[in-house]
């Protein structure tokens, strides 16, 4: 498969010659390994899921370690946690020596325990998603981002039904003792056709027939496994009454096309769920940009309980913020933007750098809806948030 040169390379790179391990979490198959023996060609790999090794590791963490030669590639680490404590010793008696230890792992949080009890201050924690447009223009909201689906979209379906079994069948057993997986995959469908709605766990808990807790429980699975993101409100107080609940989307359109059993261009264009796919795959596109530069994702947002929404209010730092609405439309209209006005005026302690709406635009160059309010698409929206 073609290699597709990734943003998070950059990075990597200047982490490595600061930092003497470095840490890439993300969802399985979205390129973590391919992209660390891309930017690392002399690193040793090492794969952490066959079962004769990982025992190996457990049986004599320190002879296995001892037959390695940094730099090495330690691929799903969180099947050897105990890993963590004898590389932070080898550490510490390396001399200063950087970017010898490079980690992936598909498990963020329990990673991230492994990482602040024994490595602080040692390793550099990065997060990869699939590809962006950025990366790949010509991605479709259909195809997503994995890298294997853009590589063969004709076997597009094929894929994403193997890749939510296998998930369900490895990631999610590893982390919680999940008994009732087909429950589990209708929960996953359910998500799906929810996307671009604020989280209602009991409406989620009803038609599953389990409890308000467990709900909980299996979006904190799907959210440190990167498979959803949930989007905060803005937390800031405009003198208006702020609804506190978060927005759900999927990290990958590809996947949740599938879930919601969206198969071709036709059904797309038909389905009632374009509005919030598109929405949905916005805000990957704005989570994938400020993550693939080592940024936090500072993604909000805006709804009050007058009827104001603002679909996405992006903090820039230093009270700057970038106001966006999603549109699945080849025709923007100027209302389409009242919104953003509308929010921006009313907000006193910040200054709103820009106002833009993100449409499902033909090709050409976008033109404004309005004066001060910028027209874009999903593959020129990573150049307005740089």
């Amino acid at each position: 498969m073609k290699y597709r040169p990734r943003i998070l390379e950059r990075e990597l790179r200047k982490a490595a010659s600061h930092f003497p391990a470095l840490l890439v979490t993300g969802p399985r198959r979205s390129g973590k390994t391919t992209l660390l023996r891309h930017v690392f060609p002399k690193a040793q790999h090492v794969l952490l899921e066959e079962s004769d090794v990982v025992a190996r590791v457990r049986s004599d963490p320190r002879s296995f370690l001892d037959a390695l030669r940094p730099p090495v590639i330690l691929d799903e680490i969180q099947n050897a946690p105990e890993l963590f404590t004898y590389i932070r010793a080898r550490i510490d008696a390396a001399n200063g020596r950087n970017g010898l230890w490079l980690l992936t792992g598909s498990q963020e949080a329990p990673l991230m325990q492994g990482v602040t009890e024994s490595m602080a201050g040692r390793v550099a924690v990065f997060s990869l998603l699939p590809l962006s447009r950025e990366e790949v223009p010509e991605l479709t909201l259909l195809s997503g981002g994995f890298p294997e689906v853009v590589a063969a979209p004709g076997a597009r379906d094929i894929w994403f039904r193997s890749y939510v079994q296998t998930y369900l069948e490895r990631d999610v057993r590893a982390i919680s003792a999940i008994h009732n997986l087909a429950a589990f995959r209708r929960f996953i469908g359910l998500l799906a056709v929810r996307c671009g709605q604020m989280l209602n766990k009991t409406g989620l808990a009803a038609p599953l027939g389990v409890s308000v807790p467990t709900i909980s429980q299996w979006l904190n699975i799907l959210e440190i496994t990167g498979q959803i993101l949930l989007i905060p409100p803005f937390h800031e107080n405009f003198g208006k009454r702020l609804v506190k609940t978060p927005k759900l989307y999927f990290a990958d359109s590809g996947l949740a096309c599938h879930l919601t059993g969206v198969r071709d261009e036709a059904a797309l264009r038909d389905s009632p769920f374009l509005g919030p796919l598109f929405e949905g795959m916005v805000a990957s596109e704005i989570v994938k940009h400020r993550i693939n530069r080592g940024l936090d994702r500072a993604l909000y947002y805006f709804r009050d309980r007058q009827g104001l929404e603002v679909d996405f209010v992006l903090d820039n730092g230093n009270r700057r913020l970038t106001l966006i609405e999603a549109k699945a439309t080849h025709t923007p209209m100027p209302g389409d933007a009242t919104p953003l006005e509308r929010l921006a005026s009313g907000i006193k302690h910040y200054r709103c750098a820009q106002l833009l709406v993100a449409g499902a635009l033909p090709a050409g160059p976008p033109t404004g809806v309005r004066p001060g309010v910028t027209l874009t698409d999903p593959k020129r929206l990573h150049s307005h948030l740089s």
